[in-house]
């Protein structure tokens, strides 16, 4: 109940402060918010980005390192929930096999497939005997699949990566070694990377994943708490995930969810970008809207689990997440609200303070917002140009990722955050085949 009314309190705050602030002050004001919030934003994560290069990955920026040895050679189980997957399992299953670390297990979990998953996984596992298979008579959700890979697993360190991803041969190295070298470390996230690039919107994520996911998770990491892991590639120490029961079954996002459960029982969680895990994308706009989308819910479900823990003074390291999240939030709505002012001046004759003339920035403004959108995307590939040599090229396409970054977040935050404030109850998580993309790169 109390979580209801703070979620409610923070619904109206969000959607009124942006009305409040036209009819008790001036639009000018809504729109400086508007524009000068994601230059804002983007000054934030790349000083976050060089700080955090600076601290952990300038030493082996300009030659390859070996990856680190785990001390005491534990079993390290990789965990890969499948669902409808029989196009790319194998190859999948093959990649995580060819690790580089020799002490491991392969625990693959077909959650109900209809298609010929199944058959595939019990082939496999007739051929690699570090492979086993879990089958589950109906989809129960990814949640409920890693659950039951992670209690069958023997290793104390568990890998999950979904059933299209190929993880890097060093990947476990990466991922593990954290852990071993830091105990209060419960989880650690890689390094994704776009394999599809056929079309416009695939190769624009190849420049979203470098230019700003990867600097958020380096920002957030510098500030000390992470908003959420890379569902397709994290590590977790097992004694981590049992003391937070795991994998929630009834969140969309079941990633962003145990973050939160792990850094709420004191656990940190660190970013490792040498764990590299090659992921296929959607690259349809209606298959974009629709993970976007899903993960803007999955944000919401998150804020309105966990707030009243959040705010109290124990939790106080959390409390920089909950401030971008909000002004995120806000951001979003502050566009609707004025994007409905301009529309209504359009009908209607409004006072002089309220008019909104137009919703593209001033040529200054706009000039301001190009060079750092620039600048921003010199740096993360400066930062991970030893990761994927070729990034450059993927540049080229990004001059339009700001419009098309910031117009999803706008519309996925609109539609999602009030029907997620405004539910009764959530029910469990299943999932549906995503966009896996066109063409992938060779």
């Amino acid at each position: 109940m109390i979580e209801r009314l703070i979620a409610l309190l923070a619904l109206s705050l969000i959607v009124g402060i942006p009305f409040g602030i036209v009819f008790a002050l001036t639009s000018h004001i809504l729109l400086y918010f508007i524009f000068m919030y994601p230059l804002f934003m983007s000054g934030l994560w790349m000083g976050g980005g060089l700080i955090f290069w600076f601290q952990h990955e300038r030493g082996a920026s300009y030659k390859p390192d070996p990856p680190p040895q785990l001390e005491g050679m534990p079993l390290v189980s990789i965990l890969i929930p499948c669902f409808n997957e029989e196009l790319n399992v194998e190859q999948t299953l093959l990649a995580a096999l060819a690790q580089q670390y020799p002490h491991i297990e392969v625990i693959a979990i077909n959650d109900g497939s209809s298609d010929n998953t199944a058959k595939l996984l019990d082939q496999l596992s007739q051929e690699h005997e570090k492979l086993r298979v879990i089958h589950l008579a109906t989809n129960q959700g990814k949640a409920m699949a890693l659950r039951m890979g992670a209690v069958t697993a023997n290793g104390d360190y568990l890998v999950c990566i979904d059933g299209d991803a190929l993880l890097d041969p060093e990947g476990v190295n990466y991922l593990v070694a954290p852990m071993l070298a830091h105990p209060e470390v419960g989880a650690v996230t890689g390094n994704p990377r776009i394999r599809t690039r056929s079309t416009l919107i695939g190769r624009i994520q190849v420049g979203e994943f470098s230019s700003i996911i990867g600097l958020i998770k380096r920002t957030q990491r510098v500030y000390g708490k992470v908003f959420t892991i890379s569902g397709v590639i994290a590590s977790f120490r097992r004694q981590a995930l049992e003391e937070v029961d795991y994998w929630s079954l009834d969140m969309i996002t079941e990633d962003i969810d145990v973050t939160w459960k792990l850094q709420l029982a004191d656990w940190e969680v660190f970013y490792e970008p040498r764990a590299l895990c090659w992921v296929l994308m959607p690259e349809t706009l209606k298959g974009l809207f629709k993970q976007r989308l899903r993960w803007a819910q999955g944000g919401a479900e998150t804020f309105l689990k966990y707030i009243a823990q959040v705010v109290r003074w124990e939790n106080r390291s959390l409390w920089p997440l909950i401030v971008e999240y909000l002004l995120s939030t806000l951001w979003s709505f502050a566009l609707g609200v004025a994007v409905l002012v301009w529309l209504t001046g359009q009908l209607l004759p409004l006072p002089a303070a309220m008019q909104i003339e137009g919703l593209f920035p001033p040529s200054f403004t706009g000039m301001v917002l190009a060079g750092m959108c620039l600048l921003q995307f010199t740096v993360s590939t400066l930062i991970d140009r030893r990761y994927e040599t070729d990034l450059h090229r993927s540049m080229f396409w990004i001059i339009w990722y700001p419009f098309a970054y910031w117009l999803i977040n706008f519309s996925t935050t609109l539609w999602s955050f009030p029907v997620v404030m405004l539910r009764l109850r959530r029910q469990r998580a299943r999932w549906s085949s995503p966009d896996r993309g066109i063409k992938e790169l060779s």
